[in-house]
């Protein structure tokens, strides 16, 4: 394995090192299928396509061509094949590349990749390898790679949709927007510094540049308060069911996922441990964790777990579904004539004993999105359902309501997340939010130096927040953080 530490020093000794070898990898899916497809790239790809093929001059650039694939130390056929020749730069490693989509069983597949390997200087790439060349080549940045891995791993429309944005440099753009304006700025602190006593410099450039920080420090600032929105989508909604016993938090999972994933019983406290699941909702990813019904006291020990797990994971939750027996609150309606909705929804939440569930009481505005789901209606008068913004009442038995709750949920999961757009992209990774942060204290350094006309402090809190966009965007690289951001790649991307 290269090791690219010492090489990051020596960009170009880095690129001829990553050319010199020419790797070749099973770029579509494992298994038995119709078509794979097997990707080259490397400065030897013109020899490995020659010997692979017949003696037919080469294809035309990106126009496929059938040929047939012979292995080149016995020159027997081994299939035909559409063959796609990229010659570098136009390629996505760019470098000189090529393709072979051959048939898909494991024989023909093992055949090409055997043969290829006999041919000098080719050798199975690595994870993610032929993206590293593509970054090492500056054919993407380092945000780009990560959309990439992003829509490699995508299972609703919506993450790949983020993800695909971020791919094509929705993100790139942005950011070096901001770099540009970084530069211009110390471009002209440091004439200002170089020149300020020997040539006449145009007046009020510092003032120029003072307007453009302050003004870049405002977009950084609303960036970053995006709420992790990016953040949320990419890694999915973590939303957390909870309740008193019996309240029907499980049977609305099972619901929910239209599976019986959860054990469900009349006896209260079934649940003792969390069970999570995810879901797609309207293309949102929804990871729905079922947990241990609350209450005040209990002498189980195992059940006192489950209730502490269920608390911990309420404060590490983006979402809350509150589940209410609707048969209890009208109970408790007939003993309390006076009594609002409201206050049996306090009272409710006090006896689950969840600390600061609430921002104000009064209007009942709790501390994350909620929505109030009143279970088990069919066992009461319709005259009692009990609809609102905020509420929802159900049958999770006669699966009533149901429709009515999924688009609730959605709406919550649309405020959470957003929408994904080229115009305001959102950064989804704590990276971009860490380098994003230093960036903007940089900045704000900066503009305390204004005041008191240290210029050559104000220039290096400049050259301090062009750093901080460097990493981001990994002109300023390390290998830990390469390996972070590759490992998860598979072996053909």
């Amino acid at each position: 394995m290269i090791k690219y530490s010492r090489l990051l020093l020596n960009p170009t000794k880095l690129l001829h090192t990553l050319s010199s070898e020419t790797i070749f990898a099973l770029s579509s899916g494992h298994g038995k299928c119709g078509v794979a497809v097997i990707r080259v790239s490397g400065s030897n790809s013109i020899t490995a396509l020659k010997q692979m093929t017949s003696s037919k001059p080469l294809p035309q650039p990106r126009v496929a061509t059938l040929r047939s694939i012979k292995d080149p130390t016995t020159n027997e056929i081994i299939d035909k094949s559409l063959v796609l020749w990229f010659p570098g730069p136009k390629s996505f490693t760019g470098e000189d590349s090529f393709e072979l989509q051959v048939h898909g069983g494991l024989a023909v597949i093992n055949a090409v990749l055997k043969a290829l390997s006999a041919i000098p200087r080719c050798r199975l790439a690595e994870p993610g390898e032929f993206t590293k060349r593509a970054f090492f080549n500056g054919k993407l940045d380092l945000t780009e790679v990560e959309g990439l891995a992003d829509l490699l791993q995508a299972e609703t429309e919506l993450q790949r949709k983020q993800a695909f944005l971020q791919s094509q440099g929705s993100l790139s753009k942005l950011y070096g927007k901001w770099r540009s304006t970084l530069k211009h700025c110390m471009a002209h602190i440091e004439a200002y510094i170089d020149f300020e006593e020997t040539e006449t410099l145009e007046t009020g450039i510092i003032e120029s540049v003072r307007r453009d920080i302050e003004k870049l420090a405002e977009e950084l600032k609303a960036h970053l308060s995006n709420g992790r929105r990016g953040e949320i989508l990419r890694n999915g909604v973590k939303t957390v069911i909870l309740g008193e016993p019996n309240a029907g938090k499980s049977s609305l999972l099972n619901l929910l996922c239209a599976r019986p994933a959860a054990i469900v019983t009349p006896i209260p406290g079934t649940t003792r441990d969390v069970l999570e699941v995810t879901l797609n909702i309207d293309g949102y990813p929804l990871v729905l964790a079922d947990t241990a019904g609350l209450r005040a006291r209990t002498e189980d020990l195992i059940e006192q777990e489950g209730i502490h797990r269920a608390i911990q994971l309420y404060h590490k939750s983006d979402f809350v579904i509150l589940v209410i027996n609707v048969e209890r609150y009208l109970k408790w309606k007939q003993q309390h004539t006076n009594g609002s909705l409201k206050d049996y929804i306090v009272q409710y939440v006090d006896g689950l004993n969840l600390p600061k569930f609430f921002i104000d009481r009064k209007n009942l505005i709790s501390t994350k999105p909620c929505v109030m789901v009143f279970n088990k209606i069919d066992l009461a008068d319709r005259s009692e359902y009990i609809q609102g913004e905020n509420y929802l009442s159900i049958s999770c038995t006669k699966e009533t309501g149901v429709d009515d709750l999924i688009r609730t949920i959605s709406q919550h999961l649309k405020r959470i997340c957003g929408e994904p757009s080229a115009e305001h992209p959102s950064m989804n990774q704590l990276r971009h939010r860490e380098h994003l942060g230093a960036c903007l204290g940089h900045l704000e350094s900066f503009l305390a130096q204004h005041q008191r006309q240290d210029t050559v402090l104000m220039a290096e809190h400049l050259r301090k927040s062009m750093h901080q966009l460097g990493k981001l965007v990994g002109s300023v690289t390390a290998e830990e953080l390469l390996d972070v951001i590759f490992r998860d790649f598979c072996v053909g991307k």
